[in-house]
Order: structure tokens, then sequence, then C-alpha cells
């Protein structure tokens, strides 16, 4: 996908189309108006995105999206309520590309946990990168993922004092569920481009919890 400006980043129309529909699923859809109003994003409001692949959700609209958030909750109950977005983004998102991505395959169903892991996170990396300007990158290292995003939408922009890419470890973590048949990850991000680090990354212990 290319830019339609040198400055400016996109989502596809259908992922920005996910993010609405999961926010109004956790928060009803008074509460996704009461967001879209903070971050005079009105023109949003009973008129979400379509559902294509067309580059429409700019960076800086996803960006305004999890600071209002918090904004109108609180850091703290901003941040839970991304977390929970997150997890209904997967759901929905997987429903949209999981076909594509190979995840439904009944091969990819039979591997191993660890390999299941490694090659569920280099598909769900491969979807950012090829169909959005969301850049991700993938290292292993002493047994944990790190989830770099080295171009990233929820903190377009941003200045903050600590990790603020809620949504996506939300995202993860729903994701690791699904993967691993019900187990739980923790899923932390550690560096975040907001708070003026070179990259989002998020940390991922590939031994469950539970």
């Amino acid at each position: 996908m290319t830019s339609t400006t040198a400055t400016t980043y996109y989502y596809p129309n259908r992922m920005g189309r996910i993010i609405l529909l999961s926010m109004e699923e956790v928060m009803g859809r008074n509460g996704v108006n009461a967001v879209l109003n903070l971050a005079s994003l009105s023109s949003l409001i009973e008129n979400y995105p379509l559902d294509n692949n067309e580059p429409g959700f700019s960076f800086p609209t996803v960006s305004s999206l999890t600071e209002n958030l918090e904004q109108l909750y609180g850091p703290h109950g901003g941040r839970g309520l991304a977390l929970r977005i997150g997890r209904a983004c997967f759901n929905y998102g997987v429903r949209q590309y999981g076909v594509q991505m190979g995840l439904t395959e009944m091969a990819f169903r039979l591997l191993p946990l660890p390999a299941k892991l490694n090659a569920g996170a280099a598909a769900f990396a491969e979807l950012f990168n090829k169909f959005t300007d969301q850049k991700v990158r993938i290292e292993e290292e002493d047994g944990r993922l790190l989830w770099h995003i080295e171009r990233c939408p929820l903190c377009w922009e941003r200045h903050a004092t600590e990790p603020v890419c809620h949504l996506a470890v939300g995202l993860l973590q729903e994701a690791l569920y699904w993967l691993s048949g019900g187990k739980v990850f923790n899923v932390e991000e550690k560096t975040c481009i907001a708070v003026g680090d070179p990259t989002c990354t998020i940390v991922i212990d590939k031994t469950p919890i539970y």
C-alpha cells in the first residue's frame, strides 16, 4: 500500500471499520459517539468506513481515537477499554483475514504450540506489512517474541510518559489465546515511540501463564 501523501499513512477502510465495531461492542454506540465527538471525528458517527481495502483510515485518526479514549475515561479506564477493544478487534479480524493468513487451515491448527506461535506471529506481521502502512518486525529472544512496531498508528504523533499502545497489546493477547486454544500469555509493551523510543516493542512470553 502506498500513502496518498509523503506524511500521511493509512489502514485500509476494513481495519478502520473493525476498530469502530470493536469499540461499539465494548462501549456501546453512545460511548463510541462520545469519543468520536471529542476527537473531532463526528463525520464517522453512523458512518463507519466501507468494508473494503481502500487506504482510507489515517494513522492520525487511529491515534486520535486511542488518545481521546483516555481523555474521556482517564488513563486507567482508557487503558482497560483499549485492551478490551483490541481483543474484540482480533475476533472481528480473524473472521475477515483468517483464511487469507492461513490460520484456519488444518495443517496450521495441528502444529505444536511453539511452531504455531511463530507461524501465527509471522502471518500476522505480514498482514500489517502487506496491506497497511504499519511496519512490524519480529524477533525471538530468550524464549520470548518481540513484536516491534516501527511505524505505529496507535501512538502516531503522540507524546506520553509511558507506553500507550494498549489496543495492540489486547489484540496480541487475544491472538495468543485463540492460537493456543485458550491459554493465557504475558504480553507487555516495553517501549513506545510516544515516549521517545525508536519502536513500540511488545514482549510476548512464549510460555503460557496458565
